[in-house]
């Protein structure tokens, strides 16, 4: 029997051991790898060339959204699973937007995994079943008034979510600049261009920002 060869991409080492004991106790996969940030899930798809990626969102380097655009860029084959504890409207909508074709919530974890890989890695779509009430909920009745503030405005590109979490991560612009290999005149630019679109003013509201929007973990 092939096995699905899996990489798994999560900060949360506990989360990481609970799915390769999950993996593990079965015939059909194998675990080729396991990440801790975006940058190195980009890098070990590379590597790897794994069947099959389990993605968290929230993770520190580069977050699973901007991720899984880059391996599906590099790799359109690759399928990607979305492993995560939020469930907003908007978040689900952009993650499949990205690409990925699977999203199950860690609290259903233990139901919904196995389930959900295997699904995948027949190319087939899976999403738990309290991420899909979300997402028709929001088709039904559209963005909450609390939410419709946000929609409007974070229109953000790949590439300035990607610079949003550098920075609320506490790296300075010099660093932001050699990780994304522009110059900081750039970045410097970027960034103001990035506080008058997104109504801040401080790096402390960029990092409030980026915690309601699903950038960054709190």
């Amino acid at each position: 029997m092939k096995k699905t060869r899996v990489l798994i991409a999560d900060d949360h080492e506990t989360v990481r051991r609970g799915v390769r004991a999950l993996l593990d106790s079965q015939d059909d996969f194998e675990v080729c790898g396991e990440v801790c940030n975006g940058l190195e899930a980009v890098e070990a798809a590379v590597r790897l060339k794994p069947d099959l990626v389990v993605m968290d969102v929230g993770m520190p380097e580069m977050n699973g959204l901007e991720a899984t655009r880059k391996i599906l860029h590099d790799d359109a084959s690759i399928e990607i699973l979305i492993l995560t504890m939020h469930k907003s409207d908007e978040l689900v909508r952009n993650i499949l937007g990205a690409g990925a074709r699977g999203y199950v919530l860690k609290t259903d974890m233990g139901g919904q995994l196995l389930a959900a890989l295997r699904a995948l890695a027949h190319h087939q779509i899976f999403i738990t079943p309290n991420v899909e009430e979300v997402v028709l909920q929001g088709y039904l009745h559209g963005p909450k008034e609390s939410e419709k503030e946000h929609v409007s405005k974070s229109p953000l590109t790949p590439r300035e979510r990607e610079i949003v979490q550098y920075l609320a991560e506490g790296k300075s612009n010099k660093e932001v600049a050699a990780l994304l290999s522009v110059s900081v005149k750039t970045i410097e630019t970027h960034r103001a261009n990035l506080m008058n679109k997104l109504g801040i003013h401080s790096v402390s509201e960029m990092v409030r920002f980026a915690i309601r929007n699903n950038i960054i973990d709190p």
